[in-house]
C-alpha cells in the first residue's frame, strides 16, 4: 500500500505506511511531524529574553545561566521522553503483535504481545473533553474466564489517528486474525 495524508485527533498531519509482508504479516507505521525548528526558536528565545530582563534588572548572572541550561535540558527531555516521531504496529498472524515507538532522540520502546493472549484488535470510542475519540485496542484475553477481557492495551497512543485511519489499520489486522483462527 501507498503512503496517505491522514490526521490526528488534534488536526496535526500525520502519515500511515503499510507494509505486507506476507498475507500473515503486516506492518502498519504512523509518523508525526518532526519537530519544529521554529517552534524551538521561538520557546528559546523567549524564555531567554525572559531571564535577560530579570539580569538587567537584579545583575544575577546566575539568571542567565539557569535560563540556558532549563532551556537545553528540556529540550533534551522532550525530545528523547515526550516526542515520538513515529509508531508501529507489527501483525503477524502466527506469533503476535509488536508495538514499538520511536521518540524524535532516537530511543525506541518496543513492546510484544503474544498471539495466546490477544482476543481481539477493536477500535473503541473514549469521550475526551467536549468530544468522542477513536482508538484502535487490543483486548487481552482472560485466563481465568474464557470469555472474559482481562486488560486493553491502547495502539497508537502518541500520534492519536483519526478514525478513517484506524479503520484502515483495523480492517487489514481483522483479515490477519481471522486466517490464524
Amino acid at each position: 500500500m501507498e503512503d496517505e495524508a491522514f490526521a490526528s485527533i488534534s488536526s496535526k498531519p500525520i502519515t500511515l505506511d503499510c507494509q505486507s509482508h506476507s498475507s500473515f504479516c503486516r506492518e502498519f507505521t504512523v509518523s508525526s511531524p518532526k519537530v519544529s525548528i521554529g517552534k524551538v526558536m521561538v520557546y528559546t528565545c523567549s524564555v531567554w529574553l525572559i531571564a535577560y530582563a530579570v539580569f538587567f534588572f537584579t545583575e544575577n548572572t546566575a539568571v542567565l545561566s539557569s535560563a540556558i541550561l532549563i532551556t537545553l535540558a528540556g529540550m533534551m527531555l522532550h525530545i528523547h521522553f515526550v516526542k515520538v516521531d513515529h509508531e508501529s504496529l507489527l501483525v503477524i498472524g502466527s506469533l503476535g503483535i509488536q508495538v514499538s515507538s520511536t521518540y524524535a532522540s532516537g530511543r525506541e520502546v518496543t513492546t510484544f504481545i503474544e498471539m495466546s493472549k490477544i482476543k481481539d484488535i477493536v477500535i473503541n470510542e473514549a469521550i475526551y473533553m467536549h468530544q468522542i475519540i477513536y482508538y484502535l485496542c487490543v483486548l487481552m484475553k482472560d485466563q481465568s474466564e474464557p470469555n472474559g477481557v482481562s486488560g486493553v492495551v491502547p495502539l497508537f497512543q502518541s500520534s492519536k489517528p483519526r478514525l478513517n485511519c484506524l479503520v484502515k489499520v483495523y480492517k487489514s489486522c481483522q483479515e490477519i486474525l481471522s486466517k490464524c483462527q
